[in-house]
């Protein structure tokens, strides 16, 4: 078993977890998609671990692509209100 995969599926389905977990109690949007990119990134390990990673390497990357833009929209979402406050 290759550890580092293991230890970033666990890792990213915490944060998932984490970020459902604080959406239903604050409603912030932002952790949501946090939340989720570490979701699809999580999924990318699982189908490495399980051995589908070559079969699925086109899928793999549109994944791993979606969870960055999502990320990438958090950032921006939270540095559109600081600017805002300015």
């Amino acid at each position: 078993m290759d550890m580092v995969t293991i230890s970033n599926l666990v890792l990213s389905t915490i944060i998932l977890i984490m970020g459902v977990w604080e959406y239903a109690r604050s409603q912030s949007r932002t952790i949501l998609y946090i939340g989720i990119a570490f979701g699809l990134f999580a999924i990318t390990h699982l189908l490495n671990l399980i051995g589908l990673a070559a079969s699925l390497s086109g899928f793999i990357l549109v994944i791993r692509v979606l969870g960055y833009l999502t990320v990438i929209y958090a950032i921006y979402i939270v540095m559109a209100k600081k600017k805002k406050a300015f």
